[in-house]
């Protein structure tokens, strides 16, 4: 269990950091599901990229270094790709 907890981290993040984007920017929100669903892509996705660059094992400890790596990759990233979903979607309604 110890091994998901990162993981779970960065997927828990991401819902909050693409539902927060949403709520930011309201001409791409995509609704609390789309957001959330995008987020948690999104913040899986950025949680294992940062995770790679930073040369951290996404898998490994549970620092309150990686903790917080998680969080802010897990964050940045659903927001960024929830904003990147919602601005494809409101390039396609035109």
């Amino acid at each position: 269990m110890e091994s998901l907890l990162p993981i779970i981290i960065q997927l828990v993040s991401g819902a909050v950091g693409g539902n927060v984007a949403g709520k930011t920017f309201k001409n791409l929100d995509l609704g609390t599901l789309g957001n959330s669903i995008a987020g948690i892509i999104g913040g899986g996705l950025g949680g294992q990229i940062l995770s790679s660059v930073l040369n951290m094992s996404s898998t490994g400890g549970l620092d309150i270094g990686s903790i917080i790596t998680q969080i802010v990759g897990g964050g940045v990233g659903g927001g960024v790709l929830m904003a990147v979903v919602g601005a494809v979607k409101g390039m396609m309604k035109k």
